[in-house]
């Protein structure tokens, strides 16, 4: 087992060392040691940085991420949280790229006015699943 100091884990990994300093705080990972004042960890904790990033990106907690780690270190991933989760990046990829359509027509639409244009008003429609305010009531 390899062993690294926090300033090699911060530079391998992109996490700030005050970032990773907290994330002991709280038990996300874990050191095993040190050597004078800094911090040292084993290789395998680069591993475990990549699944917080992710995890973060995906939008959970910290806190839910923690609960992700069982006894050990080891995952103990919640399945049904994480398809729900799955499904809402989903979502938003559908919205995302309805969006980015949207703007693309925009910038090509040679129409005098976008309000007026009916491939506008359906992309607007599929970049607002949830209604357009003058559709309701």
């Amino acid at each position: 087992m390899k062993i690294v100091d926090i300033g090699e884990l911060a530079k391998s990994s992109g996490v700030t060392t005050s970032a990773l300093r907290y994330y002991e705080e709280v038990g996300l990972i874990q050191s095993v040691g040190r050597s004078g004042l800094r911090r040292q960890y084993s290789e395998d904790t680069l591993l475990q940085l990549a699944l917080i990033s992710l995890g973060k990106a995906a939008g959970f907690s910290l806190e839910e991420i923690k609960g992700m780690f069982g006894k050990d270190r080891k995952p103990d991933l919640p399945r049904p949280a994480l398809h729900q989760r799955a499904d809402e990046l989903d979502r938003q990829v559908r919205r995302m790229t309805a969006l980015s359509s949207l703007l693309r027509h925009v910038a090509e639409c040679p129409a005098p006015s976008h309000l007026v244009c009916p491939k506008f008003r359906k992309l607007l429609r599929m970049a607002c699943p949830e209604g357009l305010p003058y559709e309701k009531g």
